[in-house]
């Protein structure tokens, strides 16, 4: 009795059991879960403290504004425009060129030149000013609570506040969050170059802010990945 020899394997199969097959499978896994749903990046100031300090590896969820926005209080990632005058750093040599794309892919070396981290104060169509006679900064005219801000802006009652001259460094004028945009500042509050950076002057001009654009955002911040003494989730 003769045996049948047995059918070869598919072509595909024989790729996709290779070591080289499953390599190439597990990163075209990885690139579509840091493409639509969760990304590492590296905290590049220190904006934000003392929620994150610089070098902070995050994970930011890129699907947590799916069908909402983001609210007052949301941590963001997002590309600024050209009105934040980010400095770019690209390199100029091959080495240093994989390196940065190496660091924006995976998030464990520079993200992008022009990516940011901020807080969310005011969302499209809020109205935002600053401040009222204790100093909080007001949303539609209603003081928020913000225990996370530090090194903030000096500010004290009928001594250095919004009507005294020299007024506080704290205080800007109302503004009204423009369509598609978020007003953003930073936790560490007087050492943010943020959306209301250029306006904390009593003569700033009507077009010193910058805005954060619902286009340009990357997701919200979800948790600190490294160090690991510092590993928690946010929000």
């Amino acid at each position: 009795m003769t045996t049948e020899p047995a059918a070869p394997r598919p072509r595909w199969r024989r790729v996709l059991g290779s070591f080289w097959g499953q390599l190439l499978l597990a990163f075209l896994v990885v690139g579509l879960i840091l493409t639509f749903l969760a990304k590492p990046y590296v905290v590049p100031s220190g904006s934000m403290l003392e929620t994150l300090e610089p070098g902070d590896r995050i994970l930011v969820n890129r699907i947590a504004f799916l069908g909402s926005e983001p609210v007052t209080g949301d941590i963001i990632v997002f590309d600024a425009d050209d009105a934040w005058d980010v400095p770019a750093s690209a390199p100029t040599d091959p080495i240093r060129t994989a390196l940065r794309w190496v660091g924006e892919v995976t998030g464990f070396g520079p993200s992008g030149p022009h990516t940011l981290v901020k807080r969310v104060i005011g969302s499209s169509g809020e109205v935002v000013a600053c401040c009222d006679a204790t100093g909080a900064v007001l949303v539609d005219g209603r003081p928020i609570d913000e225990p996370y801000v530090s090194n903030d802006f000096a500010f004290e009652e009928g001594t250095l506040d919004c009507t005294t001259t020299p007024r506080s460094s704290r205080c800007f004028d109302e503004v009204t969050v423009p369509d598609e945009s978020y007003l953003v500042l930073g936790d560490n509050r007087s050492g943010s170059r943020d959306s209301a950076y250029a306006c904390r002057s009593a003569d700033a001009s009507d077009d010193c802010w910058r805005w954060a654009s619902h286009a340009g955002i990357v997701g919200e911040v979800a948790a600190v990945l490294w160090p690991i003494p510092r590993w928690g989730a946010l929000g």
